[in-house]
């Protein structure tokens, strides 16, 4: 037995796996793999195998593997101190310091930073500031939170509730009361175009239905809005023309708080320090996480801003201290990491880069699959791509469930070598490389995906799935 295989069958044995098929894996019927390394886009595996990893791990490792710099900077804070809560008013020195870097990077209007450990954690802190900026405004009918279909918030009770996936909902009873969902910014998914509806057009369609749920449901009930600048797990879909102004000119109307979540796009993944600097977003309350360390530390943070940290002053003048904390909140290690990592983002221009090397990926992606017979839609921006299948791009027909497509693709692209990821609720293969990727790289990467799509293409057309069409390699 080798060791690699005797891990894995330890690991069945004793672990409680993220977005697993638990049985299939705990029995032996779903691989597993022990990573041991990684180098710049590449991880390897206890064999030895190498794999780009065109996902950056979770849209996360925005600096590559194996910067030395970063655990060296962990490692100096270790030394010094690695832990002391920050409650009542205790801090740290890189803690000062991130915040203050971080405020600077989201530009006017944002005030104070508060620290946890992931995404999920830092979208229930929000949930928590809103409920209490109304309270202390004496509203308290004005809690109910709209997200929308296809966001992703996390995958707790209440943020899983945000996340309009089914797969977080189903089994858990979830969403729980007072957390909504409008419809998703999806021009293709909803074939807009057939409809003779321009992205505009789609956008004002998107605004008008927010603005019916919000009467629906009544103004002074609403509370907040929750979104992610390009949408993330639920397709990678880039939002259409127009889309944040109209929803922006909503909010507004009724006086309802904007969250922007930005775990996946902020620190540069689009090409901007924030994809609200992107897309023109003006949000009350910023989520970030992934990028913020590139994962060398779990970190998070809600970046409040002016208008909500007033009303929060307000209220710990009347009420007392705010009650809402977490052990690690500002942990010493995650702000050195940071820090680090900011540093590396800011001196090697890495955002500059998801722009330009980001635009690249685009255009080859488009050149590859545009014409490719079973891809219905080319889309991305910056180091964000996806590519949606289709049983007949023409007609923008899906494939049958049972196919399993985009799972199917994902797993040619990992016997080539390349790590992308089969997107839930559609047949949808993901890309989110390393800031750091260059175009030589990009090549790569499209290359192997582009065997990997014409394998499964050639099987479907095999099974009698599709019409004999011929495969388009690149």
């Amino acid at each position: 037995m080798s060791l690699h295989k005797d891990l894995i069958d330890r690991d069945r044995k004793v672990t409680f796996h993220a977005s697993t098929h638990l049985r299939d894996f705990a029995h032996g019927d779903a691989p597993g793999r022990v990573i041991t390394g990684g180098q710049g886009i590449t991880i390897v595996d206890k064999d030895g195998r190498e794999f780009i990893d065109g996902f950056a791990g979770l849209y996360c490792v925005n600096i590559g593997y194996g910067r030395t710099e970063v655990a060296e900077a962990i490692y100096r804070q270790a030394l010094e101190l690695s832990y002391y809560h920050t409650y009542v008013g205790h801090a740290n020195e890189p803690q000062i310091e991130l915040s203050e870097k971080i405020l600077a990077l989201a530009g006017p209007g944002m005030s104070k930073i508060y620290y946890g450990l992931g995404g999920s954690d830092a979208n229930e802190t929000q949930l928590k500031i809103v409920r209490y900026y109304n309270n202390v405004l004496g509203r308290p009918q004005k809690k109910k939170v709209i997200s929308r279909q296809r966001g992703y918030h996390g995958s707790g009770l209440a943020t899983g509730s945000l996340t309009g996936l089914k797969a977080f909902h189903d089994q858990f009873d979830l969403p729980l009361a007072g957390i909504l969902h409008t419809e998703a910014p999806y021009y293709y998914h909803r074939a807009a175009e057939q409809q003779g509806m321009s992205e505009r057009e789609f956008s004002k369609h998107c605004a008008a239905k927010l603005e019916e749920l919000i009467l629906a449901e009544g103004p002074d009930t609403v509370a907040a809005f929750i979104g992610e600048p390009v949408l993330g797990t639920g397709g990678i879909v880039p939002p259409p023309e127009g889309y944040w102004e109209a929803i922006q000119a909503v909010l507004a109307k009724y006086d309802v708080l904007l969250i922007a979540d930005e775990v996946v796009c902020g620190f540069g993944r689009i090409g901007a320090d924030f994809g609200s600097h992107h897309y023109g977003i003006k949000p009350d309350l910023i989520t970030v996480a992934k990028g913020m360390t590139s994962a060398y530390q779990p970190l998070s943070g809600v970046i409040v801003g002016d208008r909500v940290w007033k009303v929060l002053e307000q209220g710990t003048g009347e009420y007392g201290p705010i009650g809402h904390g977490w052990t690690y909140s500002g942990h010493a290690l995650g702000c050195a990491a940071a820090l680090a990592n900011l540093e590396i983002i800011e001196r090697e221009g890495l955002t500059a880069n998801a722009a330009e090397t980001g635009a690249y990926l685009q255009q080859a992606m488009t050149r590859a699959f545009g014409d490719h017979p079973i891809v219905g839609n080319v889309r991305g921006v910056g180091m964000l791509a996806a590519l949606e299948f289709s049983a007949d791009p023409a007609r923008r027909r899906h494939f049958d469930p049972a196919l399993k497509v985009g799972a199917r693709i994902a797993a040619a692209a990992l016997d080539e070598n390349l790590i992308a990821r089969a997107m839930p609720q559609g047949d949808i293969l993901g890309f989110a490389p390393p800031l750091i990727t260059t175009r030589d790289q990009v090549d790569e990467i499209v290359d192997r995906a582009c065997r990997a799509v014409d394998r499964v293409t050639d099987e479907l057309v095999r099974e009698g799935a599709i019409r004999g069409v011929g495969a388009t390699v690149a």
